[in-house]
């Protein structure tokens, strides 16, 4: 049932704009577009409120006809018909939702805060309407006794499951608890968003003496005096806490005073005690978070997430995190010991701090194995990776990428492709956003404007969106980025590639509309191919003078892989720890926010040279991004894509068999059955850790 995330997880789906004397576009009964994309070039912001309230009054009247039905419930007049209701709000939250995360404003996020509660509101209208529930939990009582296929039972499970873990049973004073904690929660998320947002494109390192550029690669001091003339400081270098300006400075500035300005910026986001604070805001939304799952009979918020999840329970989860931690973490030490002996042999009089990490890991980088970012960067044009992605995409399941320059666009910057089967047939729009703004949140998603989905025999193709945060071309050069940008590169458009080749009946269930520590497995598979050294041939070409990535350079990638995995692997696995540690709390008293983290990390044995990737204060995944319990799934995810890709190292790179399967069983039926049958059905067994661990060096 389609609106289990919108409770569960408030922040991602609740995005509202303002209202306006006009008709909106968003309320057309189709748009006069290709393939009925969204009118951008017609869409204001004053439209989107007039829409939202239109859109939820014609849900409200949607629900009372299934509630009014005269007829004994069936699961075609009403779980199929209250699958079928909300297609306006849905699409009008779809744009918006994207448009708040990829070019907003001030405007838009005033307003987004203000209406959040009305969403919230009007979801627990639906989801507590008790008339509504009833006849739900009627069909599901003969669920056994009716004649329902594969995906019409799930839906018949999850629509009872959405309504029952998210309060219909309650009594009604219990309900009323639950809406003001839901609405509570809708503002929270959505205030902390905008509170990273506000603090990532604050911070600014001006630099106006040309000697405190030593050692930056000549493409970065260009971006960052580009940087610097769009923000008004003419004739200086300005670099900020977006990761594409953070981390080249990080690894190449000679300044360790500079490299710890801009580091200490970037881990104190949401932790300066002014009104972009989050601290406050963290300890009020741990606390809610176990006031509803305690509401809802559950223990803690993890057990209320994990119940749908592939771990099932927190003790499966931290017991893979254990299983990885001991051997990252040893690893992580030798690291810093190996980083420590170059500073102490250099003469340095200091100790390792985590602003100096990238620094001393891409020196001895380039000591060990002669190689660098930047010496990859020129090979990484952002236009032939891009090709090379969709390469791997055609020969693996035979379909082709056609740019279309008559469908309306959201920025200037965006670029919209038809994809199709390799016989002609359409399969849907995949837009493409790949550079970094001030009106974008920081990351790489993919996200959809139109989900995938069969209404009345038709096959409604979806509208897919691809966002990054990549370096924007120079005057003098395009976007050349690193080989962690390539993979990102490849993860989204997997992602993508999971919402273009759904073929399932049901909205809900078509897609990504799968548990958290399952949806990562489809992206994170194709970072395999990215870096496969058959596959970088075919695509990294200097962007000067068009030679191939030589032989050498692809044998320092193989040699490197497993170089630095100690401490990106720790960083991962700490802030996953740390994400399970706020989630598993019993006790509802809020928490003072900067003890408890650093009495998680000393739980674990963090060492004090490095952080975990996020801090509480900005880990919006778990916080206003729907990962609450959930980080882990990156690594649980990785552990799946390691085991599944051997099945193409076993067989052939891309064993047509092995891709058709792959795509059969895991890219079309998105969440149609349990993610572990899906999984065996295309693997034929549950995954193993080894290969996981042997990737990243760990074993």
């Amino acid at each position: 049932m389609k609106r289990a995330a919108l409770l569960i997880f408030p922040a991602i789906a609740l995005f509202i704009s303002c209202a306006a004397q006009r008709e909106s576009p968003l309320m057309l009964e189709s748009f006069d577009t290709p393939f009925g994309v969204p009118p951008f070039d017609k869409i204001q912001t004053e439209d989107y409120l007039p829409a939202y309230k239109q859109a939820m009054e014609v849900e409200r009247n949607e629900i009372d006809a299934i509630v009014n039905n005269p007829e004994a419930p069936t699961f075609a007049n009403t779980i199929e018909a209250l699958e079928a209701t909300g297609r306006m709000l849905d699409r009008v939250s779809s744009v918006f939702g994207n448009m708040n995360g990829s070019n907003t404003n001030e405007r838009m996020q005033e307003i987004a805060s203000e209406v959040a509660p009305i969403m919230s509101d009007h979801y627990d209208d639906i989801l507590l309407n008790d008339q509504l529930f009833q006849r739900i939990k009627t069909v599901y009582e003969q669920g056994d006794n009716l004649e329902l296929n594969v995906e019409q039972r799930t839906l018949l499970d999850d629509t009872y499951k959405v309504f029952a873990r998210n309060g219909a049973n309650l009594s009604e004073p219990e309900k009323e608890e639950l809406r003001a904690i839901n609405k509570e929660l809708s503002t929270l998320t959505l205030k902390f968003s905008d509170n990273v947002l506000a603090e990532n494109n604050t911070f600014e390192l001006v630099i106006g003496d040309e000697t405190d550029l030593a050692g930056l690669p000549a493409g970065v001091i260009t971006a960052a005096a580009e940087t610097a003339t769009e923000r008004g400081h003419e004739g200086k270098w300005v670099f900020t806490i977006h990761k594409p300006s953070m981390i080249p400075f990080l690894q190449y500035s000679e300044k360790r005073d500079l490299r710890e300005e801009i580091y200490r910026a970037y881990f104190t986001k949401g932790d300066h005690g002014n009104e972009l604070d989050n601290n406050q805001i963290v300890a009020r939304l741990a606390s809610l978070r176990i006031k509803r799952a305690k509401l809802l009979g559950y223990e803690t918020h993890a057990h209320y997430v994990l119940e749908r999840s592939m771990a099932k329970n927190a003790a499966n989860v931290y017991d893979l995190l254990d299983q990885i931690w001991e051997p990252a973490l040893a690893k992580a030490k030798e690291e810093a010991a190996e980083f420590q002996a170059m500073i102490d042999a250099e003469g340095g009089d200091f100790k390792l701090q985590p602003w100096d990490w990238w620094y001393y890991a891409e020196k001895v980088r380039k000591a060990k194995y002669a190689m660098d970012d930047e010496l990859l960067r020129p090979y990484f044009r952002l236009e032939n990776v891009r090709d090379g992605a969709f390469d791997v995409a055609n020969k693996l399941w035979g379909i082709t990428f056609e740019l279309r320059s008559d469908i309306p666009v959201y920025h200037p910057d965006v670029q919209v492709y038809e994809v199709k089967e390799a016989d002609g047939v359409h399969l849907g729009l995949l837009y493409v956003d790949y550079y970094t703004r001030a009106s974008k949140r920081g990351g790489a998603w993919m996200s959809s404007f139109r989900k995938q989905s069969k209404r009345n025999g038709e096959m409604i193709t979806p509208i897919i969106v691809n966002v990054f945060n990549f370096p924007n071309p120079t005057e003098d050069t395009p976007s050349l980025i690193t080989l962690d940008n390539v993979k990102t590169l490849f993860h989204e458009l997997g992602h993508g590639l999971h919402g273009l080749l759904s073929d399932c009946t049901y909205n809900s269930q078509s897609g990504t509309a799968v548990s958290r520590d399952y949806v990562e497995l489809p992206s994170q598979i194709m970072e395999n191919w990215a870096v496969h050294p058959e596959v970088i041939k075919s695509y990294a070409r200097h962007y000067e003078t068009g030679e191939s990535i030589s032989e050498d350079l692809l044998e320092k990638i193989r040699k490197s892989s497993t170089f630095n995995q100690g401490f990106e692997t720790t960083e991962l696995i700490a802030a996953s720890y740390l994400d399970m540690d706020w989630h598993t709390l019993i006790d509802d008293t809020e928490q003072n926010v900067v003890e408890f983290e650093n009495g998680s990390m000393n739980r674990i044995g963090l060492i004090p040279e490095i952080l975990p990737c996020y801090r509480s204060s900005y880990f919006a995944h778990i916080f206003a991004g729907g990962y609450s319990a959930g980080y882990y799934s990156y690594t649980w995810a990785e552990v799946l894509d390691a085991d599944a890709f051997q099945a193409f190292n076993e067989a052939g790179l891309f064993d047509q068999e092995t891709a058709q399967a792959f795509r059969k069983h895991i890219l079309a039926t998105g969440g149609t059955e349990e993610p572990m049958t899906l999984y065996k059905r295309f693997r034929g067994s549950e995954p193993k850790i080894d290969a996981y661990l042997a990737r990243r060096g760990l074993d």
